[in-house]
């Protein structure tokens, strides 16, 4: 999987890492089980600090995404809390949606970008 970095991004730096190994997890490019690389191999690799890639691994073994392996390092294992997942998903939406209100954006267009969205990731 490959992680760019926009470095000119308004987006902490952490947060891009973090949502780039979500997207790939959602797109099927990385799976169940599949160790990512080690926090000083990433960090050499985007050219990020060290404490950075570990703050977006602690986050994303918070957010039940990872899990950390003493021998393997950080590894995907989802968590499958549906209902806390939900949860989540709503008060995030929440913030989105009231947004696109007061950018004029309609119901049918949010129902149609999201359609859009969802394709992309992997069909079950």
């Amino acid at each position: 999987m490959l992680i760019e970095i926009d470095f000119n991004s308004e987006e902490a730096l952490y947060v891009q890492l973090q949502n780039q190994i979500i997207l790939g997890i959602a797109m099927d490019l990385i799976r169940e089980g599949d160790a990512l690389p080690s926090v000083r191999q990433l960090a050499d690799t985007v050219g990020i600090n060290m404490h950075t890639v570990n703050k977006a691994y602690t986050i994303l073994k918070q957010e039940g995404f990872i899990r950390l392996d003493r021998r393997r390092g950080a590894v995907i294992a989802l968590d499958t809390d549906k209902a806390q997942a939900l949860m989540k998903m709503r008060e995030h939406l929440r913030i989105v949606l009231a947004k696109g209100c007061c950018k004029s954006i309609t119901r049918e267009e949010v129902h149609a970008l999201v359609d859009d969205i969802f394709d992309e990731y992997r069909k079950e």
